[in-house]
């Protein structure tokens, strides 16, 4: 901001304001000002807290919305595309996630673009491999799922950002192939990983509310069953 200059006389010949005084002023007339338009056209200043949810776990999941999943249509290469590489690195999001969540450097078959070694213990099994090729990149709530959950009536854009969201570790991971393979679309009512369930429910509801997502009844049930089992850790979920 520029800098107000100011006389030391003011043009009425009473002393001026020095300029910290004269800005603080200024400020709070212009805040009062954008206050009383929102007022008088009935809008309200959204407050950033509002895009953050915390909540026990087993408060999080009694607010789940139920609702019957609608599948119809469904086309995962038409409406949610193909992994992006949005940051124009050249590693697409599942370089990504394996780069973020390799506990050794990664080595890469060509100008850093592919990973090709490091060292990823996948979550599900607790277990260690060394070759990006044995590792999928899964969703933890399936793309299906997503869409017969509310992602069927969203725009392609946001679609294309909850297939390729980095912006919460709980979205995406890397898992053993053949463990995934068997998950495929399933939710927890159908399908647990052998280890780690209570910490899977949890990054399962994260995603859920992360994404506006519902669930219908028989999922609400397995995961209300689960979650009082489980730790009543504390969710923080950032609202996509």
């Amino acid at each position: 901001m520029k800098d107000h200059r100011t006389s030391h006389v003011g043009a009425a010949g009473l002393p001026a304001l020095k300029s910290s005084r004269l800005l603080t002023l200024r400020r709070a007339v212009g805040a009062s000002v954008v206050a009383a338009g929102l007022l008088v056209t009935g809008l309200a200043v959204p407050a950033e807290a509002a895009s953050v949810y915390t909540a026990p776990l087993r408060t999080a999941v009694r607010g789940l919305i139920v609702a019957a999943e609608v599948n119809a249509g469904y086309d995962r290469d038409r409406y949610f595309g193909v992994w992006r590489d949005t940051n124009r690195d050249c590693q697409n999001t599942r370089q990504e996630v394996l780069v973020q969540e390799s506990r050794a450097a990664v080595s890469y078959t060509s100008r850093g673009c592919t990973a090709s070694t490091g060292r990823w213990v996948t979550s599900w099994d607790n277990r260690v491999h060394t070759s990006a090729s044995t590792v999928q990149i899964d969703h933890t709530v399936p793309v299906h799922e997503a869409w017969g959950s509310g992602a069927k009536y969203w725009s392609q854009a946001r679609r294309v950002a909850f297939y390729n969201d980095l912006g919460d570790s709980r979205t995406l991971s890397a898992q053993t192939s053949a463990l995934n393979s068997s998950k495929q679309a399933s939710g927890p009512e159908a399908w647990m990983p052998p280890t780690n369930r209570c910490a899977y429910i949890g990054q399962w509801i994260a995603v859920k509310i992360r994404w506006g997502l519902r669930v219908d009844s028989t999922e609400k049930a397995a995961l209300v069953r689960y979650a009082n089992s489980c730790p009543n850790v504390t969710l923080t979920v950032t609202r996509a």
